[in-house]
């Protein structure tokens, strides 16, 4: 975590790229804040362009469409409207009025997330951490119109509103405060000489927070967790102390904080996060408890990849990004051992590696504490994960028993399924839109509310792909947004595709699919645009590879395909069932 004095000054560095660009509004002195979100921007290395709204305008900015905050137009909006004037409020009112302020407040973060001017704005919402004013005691619990009431039903009705607004996300300042205690997240003599409600220890940590949603938001989130094994999902070594000598259990002693490890790492596979294993072991008896100790949590089905050797973990987390396919800079790696840690951070810049306390029973209270799972959205696929990246890895095994790519294409026996977006796959296409970042062409995030309408729109031909093989099913995996550019002329709004089925000439299908639709609806010419980011290199000659040329005169690498004399490209795909 920076210090509030590095966020001053890394807020001075200039970040090259495209900009995001955050607006910050607030009930109170906010200029702190501000500095503590750009100088954790410039850490992340995301270019941002800012705008902060004046001291206690939130109302006013937002209400009024021709304020500077719509001038400004901005990607993100984050709102700070601080418990502490929301009980300055409530003790001006009636008791009648008091029972309704949470009501009140949820009606105007309602009217927000449905405004047509913000509903292609992210809007990141502060919820409320509680200040106890002991008017009622206990029994405020029992008092609709008590205070303790009003703010615990607002910041529950909160998470049901972001349930309902797909571009809410509540910043979980509330939680922070049961961390680390009022106390620490409110100094009384800051606040009555500058009107700041957050104290100076509390600001990077909010910060951390906004960005951890902002970066999530904008697709930089992590994937994978790779574990160490001795001293880290268990006590004491495997091989030396046998099964019977490492510790684990439920009971009083050290056994417990590892099993309570366990848990949360159970937990987050359940969510989505790949679970893999790099381990110096012979993999026999690195397995051995998770096949035969009673205490263990985690089983051989948790575990996408299992890399148990004598191999370097440099290495091991190598293979193991070769088979996931997926950025360094996903990827944690967690180990009890400083030695390790340090040769993967030399070796390996981009991966993440938490400095684990010494103490094991320390583990999780630390870990909770960095967040490194912050997500912009979730879907019932992300369950089936795991079992896809161990189904890779099986992939990966058969294709080196092939010496000819092609007849290794020919042996998964590959289907796909063609399907416009429907209520069923709508939430994977938005999911996917926000988390696609390397087979990205133009980087364009979309929410459940826009591909929803974009598939009621006659001028878009909406495509979305599944592909399954002789090992299982990837569910779905590319989507295609093409919109009309002229009565002639198709343009590629968005192409993205997940990185577990590149090699597989599923771009050749793909593309043999976008042409076949572009000819049935009279369209002469697919004209495509790369637009570059940080990481979407590897399709920078994506078009030129698949036959199209670069359009004369264009400021964007665009490039065009003629429909009319286009020859379907070779692929081992067949299509499953008719588009629908």
């Amino acid at each position: 975590m920076h210090t509030l004095k590095e966020l001053k000054k890394l807020a001075k560095e200039t970040v090259t790229g495209s900009k995001t660009k955050i607006a910050l509004l607030g009930d109170t002195a906010t200029q702190l804040l501000s500095t503590a979100i750009l100088g954790e921007a410039a850490a992340r290395r995301l270019a941002v362009e800012f705008y902060e709204g004046e001291y206690s305008q939130v109302e006013r900015q937002l209400l009024d469409t021709t304020s500077e905050l719509y001038a400004f137009d901005p990607d993100i909006l984050i709102i700070f409207q601080s418990t502490h004037k929301l009980c300055e409020h409530h003790s001006l009112l009636t008791v009648e009025k008091q029972c309704t302020v949470a009501d009140e407040r949820l009606d105007f973060v309602s009217t927000l997330c449905q405004s047509p001017q913000l509903a292609n704005k992210k809007i990141i919402y502060f919820n409320y951490p509680e200040i106890e004013d002991t008017v009622f005691g206990s029994y405020a619990n029992k008092v609709v119109s008590s205070f303790t009431f009003q703010v615990r039903k607002l910041n529950f009705e909160l998470m049901n509103l972001s349930q309902q607004h797909a571009n809410l996300f509540i910043c979980d300042i509330a939680g922070l405060q049961n961390k680390f205690g009022r106390d620490m997240m409110f100094a009384s003599n800051v606040y009555v000489s500058t009107e700041m409600i957050l104290s100076m220890d509390a600001l990077p940590y909010v910060a951390s927070r906004v960005m951890d949603i902002v970066g999530a938001i904008k697709g930089q989130f992590k994937k994978c967790l790779i574990l160490d094994l001795d001293n880290t999902v268990w006590g004491g070594v495997i091989g030396d102390d046998g099964l019977e000598g490492i510790q684990l259990g439920h009971g009083l002693g050290i056994g417990k904080a590892f099993t309570e490890f366990q848990m949360w790492v159970k937990k987050l596979k359940a969510r989505g996060i790949i679970i893999c294993v790099a381990s110096k072991n012979n993999e026999e008896t690195a397995k051995e408890p998770f096949e035969k100790h009673p205490d263990m949590i985690l089983k051989l089905e948790d575990i996408a990849v299992f890399m148990a050797n004598w191999e370097t973990k440099v290495d091991n987390i190598r293979a193991i990004q070769q088979i996931l396919n997926i950025g360094f800079d996903s990827m944690v790696f967690l180990d009890d051992n400083p030695f390790e840690r340090n040769i993967v951070r030399e070796n390996i810049p981009d991966i993440t590696v938490p400095e684990l306390p010494e103490d094991p029973g320390e583990y999780l209270e630390y870990l909770y504490s960095l967040n490194l799972f912050e997500t912009a959205s979730y879907s019932g696929a992300d369950k089936d994960r795991t079992k896809q990246y161990q189904v890779e890895a099986q992939r990966v095994s058969l294709s080196k028993t092939f010496t000819n790519e092609a007849d290794f294409l020919k042996s998964l026996n590959m289907i796909s399924k063609v399907s416009g977006f429907t209520k069923f796959n709508t939430p994977r296409v938005a999911q996917l839109s926000q988390r696609s970042n390397q087979f990205n062409l133009r980087t364009i995030r979309y929410t459940e509310a826009d591909i929803e309408a974009m598939a009621e729109d006659p001028k878009v031909i909406d495509l979305s792909f599944t592909l399954e093989d002789k090992f299982g099913d990837n569910g779905l995996i590319a989507v295609i947004i093409m919109k009309e550019q002229d009565a002639d002329t198709l343009f590629v709004d968005t192409w993205f595709m997940s990185c577990r089925v590149l090699k597989r000439g599923m771009e050749n299908f793909t593309l043999n699919t976008m042409v076949e639709e572009a000819r049935a609806k009279g369209y002469k010419r697919i004209v495509g645009e790369y637009l570059p980011t940080p990481k979407n290199k590897m399709v920078e000659e994506h078009y030129p590879h698949l036959g199209f040329t670069p359009v004369a005169g264009s400021s964007t690498a665009q490039y065009v395909l003629d429909v009319e004399t286009y020859e379907p490209r070779e692929c081992y795909i067949k299509m499953k069932d008719e588009k629908i």
